[in-house]
């Protein structure tokens, strides 16, 4: 009825802004569909997670076995190799696609017994099968709620009595499920040490949004490490963080709000969030070949516009963003930028990241600066470092750390200076191409002894480190 009354050319201009309507939801849509953000990875089946736990060969050789992805496994030596294993039958037998440098030979080959056996035929390269057996730990389950979101932990505690130290393992921007596919909780309480691990809001186990608030979730930590200490009771020691890549932001932030009694940050940035951005881009290009200041001067311009964009929640800086592109958009080394965010601005029209972006929000704190947070943290503070790190390249971090170390003599620093992000290192076949990625050598004991002496003396020869402000030869 409503129709009739409208006069024609206004009939069209409104026939007009429907169908642009339509297409523009249908061009919204496409993208999403497209460029859909991840969803939560499926958890661990019953009979994956029976074996999940820390195990030790008859020499005393221990690795742990945590979640991979989806039903696929990896076992972590504590020496760093880290095969991933895939099941092959549904008897327990998994398989490691990787191989030798043969290239026919499976890198490893883990046959487990029945869960309640407690133990797992191994098989390396082409040695002899070997049999490991699981070590018991007391593991407690629990539920807690923060901020009205129910959040999933556990408790990990070593064998015996006496008092222990705790760490709340804080993961990092990955979606997993940290209950089944961290393997510090196993690895801490197999060298004495207690882990609580917990799934963070919107991932596994645990309830709520998935977010990057890094306040929101420092707090989650807090509140994390007050349900360790209750569960803990008389085995209590000192109680502190571990957070790697994104976690290095959240943990020491925690740590200061919680007043722990020390805190571990592996692999991440001294730096904002939109600092990662900024030193991938730069990285990128240099191993592109410009390594040149005006060039670095030019892409400077393009990670602070996308930055601002970034920093909007795509809310503004769009008109000085086509400002940069235009600019610069017949030199060479502008399609070379990639970095955490850039390389998409400059790939999809503005349109389109306009209509997307947001429904990527995850409410990253990209004007979080953590210097002043480790400025005042007080306790025993450690950070590792990567010094190929491909994700959050480390050297201004390390100008940053040495830095603080003149204020803080409190907190050490080390650096394995051919890693990358994870402390992972590749291992190569003879024709060079990478048969698998493993943590450093030197990198568990490093954690270990650290959280036993608060010392980096025992460093493993190859681990560059600068103790409370004075560098180690």
């Amino acid at each position: 009825m409503y129709w009739t009354f409208v006069a024609k050319p206004a009939r069209r201009r409104l026939l007009r802004v429907i169908v642009l309507s339509l297409v523009l939801v249908a061009l919204a849509a496409g993208a999403y569909a497209l460029f859909a953000p991840p969803r939560r990875p499926a958890l661990l089946s019953a009979e994956g997670r029976c074996r999940l736990g820390a195990y030790r060969l008859e020499d005393g050789t221990l690795f742990v076995v945590r979640q991979r992805e989806g039903e696929s496994l990896r076992a972590v030596f504590f020496d760093g190799f880290g095969p991933a294993l895939y099941p092959d039958d549904d008897a327990g037998r998994y398989v490691s696609q990787a191989t030798t440098a043969d290239g026919k030979t499976p890198a490893a080959v883990a046959e487990f017994a029945p869960c309640a056996e407690g133990t797992v035929r191994v098989t390396l390269g082409g040695e002899p099968a070997r049999t490991a057996r699981r070590t018991a730990f007391e593991q407690v389950t629990t539920t807690f709620r923060q901020a009205g979101v129910e959040l999933a932990g556990r408790l990990v505690l070593p064998p015996g009595k006496g008092r222990v130290p705790v760490v709340v393992l804080v993961h990092g921007s990955e979606r997993d499920s940290a209950l089944d596919g961290e393997g510090w909780q196993f690895l801490l309480p197999a060298s004495g040490i207690a882990a609580f691990v917990y799934d963070k809001r919107g991932t596994g186990r645990s309830g709520g949004v998935y977010t990057q608030d890094f306040h929101l979730l420092a707090a989650d930590a807090v509140a994390a490490a007050a349900e360790a200490r209750r569960l803990a009771g008389p085995r209590l020691g000192e109680l502190g963080f571990f957070g790697g890549s994104q976690g290095g932001w959240i943990a020491p932030l925690a740590a200061l709000e919680d007043g722990a009694d020390f805190v571990i940050a592996a692999y991440g940035l001294a730096e904002s969030p939109l600092a990662e951005d900024r030193e991938e881009v730069l990285l990128g290009l240099r191993e592109a070949g410009y390594d040149d200041e005006a060039t670095r001067r030019k892409a400077l311009e393009v990670t602070n516009a996308t930055g601002r964009v970034m920093a909007s929640h795509f809310r503004s800086g769009w008109k000085e963003l086509a400002a940069v592109e235009a600019r610069y958009r017949d030199e060479p080394w502008l399609e070379a930028i990639d970095g955490e965010f850039s390389g998409d601005f400059l790939r999809y029209p503005s349109w389109l990241l306009r209509l997307v972006g947001p429904f990527f929000d995850v409410g990253t704190s990209w004007d979080y600066d953590p210097l002043p947070t480790l400025a005042y943290i007080e306790a025993p503070h450690l950070w590792v470092l990567a010094g190929e790190d491909h994700d959050a390249p480390s050297d201004t971090t390390l100008v940053h750390l040495r830095a603080l170390q003149a204020l803080r003599p409190n907190l050490d620093v080390a650096r394995f200076p051919h890693a990358d992000h994870g402390i992972l290192v590749p291992e190569r076949a003879p024709d060079g191409h990478v048969l698998a990625w493993n943590h450093a050598p030197g990198y568990h004991a490093l954690i270990v002894d650290w959280l036993r002496t608060k010392s980096l003396a025992s460093a493993a020869p190859g681990i560059e480190t600068w103790e409370g402000g004075n560098a180690r030869p």
